[in-house]
């Protein structure tokens, strides 16, 4: 019989006392923003969300920080040395520290497809400039001591599947002309995996795009839980499923096989984590496409057992720890505002976070 690796051995304790201090433990912005607003529900102001951030405590153990979106109503792209310094001594008011940025690379944002026209993937590179700049200020003023800036492609599967090869290459062009902006201001970019993102919607299409930049040290993987779950389904990409059809849940044996068969060929490519739960289908809100449907910690149709699923992304092969993240994040874009204003919705994320530090984490 196969040895189980460590993180197959892990599960979630509630009252377990967090002792170690790394990674940091972060709360993304976004879910504020993502999926809401025109035929949605009103966005949440970042004071909110930050508000909200603070506020949550397990055990005397709070978040340590916070991932931004750099766009409207929350970050303004192109703000002033002024507001960028604003907002780095607003949150480090909250004794909260910076982590990951997002560029808003998409139309919506003010950006342009990676492989479209030349003007398009000036506008796309545009947007990278801008956050690399800002991510540069706030790590000069100190709040920032990790992280990366996040991208994607800007485009669907099915405009992607009309020329594959063409078309990954175009990318792949766009992502290096976007790896030498973020080098020029000492960042470090990462491409967040998802199934509604052509060339990024499944792990071999998404490992084929970083191998092809070939700049490992300057562009990595977003890993996503809730998305990269919908890789083992072969969600917009059949061919790549990892997973028989139908799937019986009940199988664990089988979803830790292809957990793992994925989990090795991103990790080396990881440098940003989301903790996050999916139910095994898929989700659009507001301007967002369908994507993996983020649910609460303990949704009863949750499929991952979060913290023994966090294990294969913070060990290596032999299951060991690799503290090669400095931080994780939580990611639970497009919950319905009425479960984000509850406090005790935080309070829940919090204590999943602390959960896996403390399987997976170290000092």
């Amino acid at each position: 019989m196969e040895r189980l690796h460590p993180a197959e051995r892990q599960s979630v304790d509630m009252n377990t006392p967090s002792h170690h201090k790394k990674p940091a433990l972060h709360n993304a912005m976004w879910p504020g923003l993502v999926g809401k607003g025109a035929g949605s529900e009103p966005p949440i102001d970042l004071d909110t969300m930050l508000k909200l951030t603070v506020a949550a405590e397990v055990d005397g153990v709070k978040f340590d920080g916070v991932d931004l979106f750099l766009a409207n109503p929350h970050t303004d792209i192109d703000s002033s040395d002024e507001g960028i310094d604003k907002l780095s001594d607003k949150i480090a008011a909250l004794d909260l520290v910076i982590g990951s940025v997002i560029a808003p690379v998409w139309v919506p944002t003010g950006g342009g497809s990676a492989m479209g026209s030349e003007d398009e993937r000036k506008r796309f590179l545009d947007q990278v400039r801008k956050a690399c700049r800002i991510g540069r200020r706030l790590r000069d003023r100190g709040i920032r001591r990790y992280g990366v800036v996040r991208i994607d492609s800007v485009t669907t599967p099915a405009e992607w599947a009309r020329d594959p090869e063409a078309n990954t290459k175009r990318i792949a062009d766009t992502f290096r002309e976007a790896c030498n902006i973020a080098e020029s201001y000492g960042e470090r970019l990462a491409a967040e995996g998802e199934i509604c993102w052509g060339g990024m919607h499944s792990w071999k299409r998404m490992v084929e795009l970083l191998e092809m930049v070939g700049r490992p040290n300057t562009l990595g993987f977003q890993a996503d839980m809730a998305h990269t779950l919908l890789f083992t389904l072969g969600y917009n990409a059949p061919e790549d499923r990892l997973l028989p059809e139908p799937f019986d849940w009940s199988r664990t044996d089988q979803f830790e096989a292809a957990y793992r068969k994925l989990t090795n060929a991103l990790r080396p490519w990881t440098t940003d984590l989301h903790v996050a739960q999916n139910d095994g289908t898929v989700k659009g809100s507001g301007s967002h496409d369908k994507t993996g449907r983020h649910c609460l910690p303990h949704d009863p149709h949750g499929k991952l057992n979060i913290v023994r699923e966090a294990g294969y992304w913070l060990r290596n092969e032999k299951g060991e720890v690799t503290r090669t993240l400095e931080h994780i994040c939580w990611d639970g874009c497009m919950f319905p505002n009425r479960v984000m204003m509850d406090q005790n919705t935080w309070k829940e994320i919090l204590a999943t976070m602390v959960a896996v530090r403390e399987a997976h984490g170290w000092d």
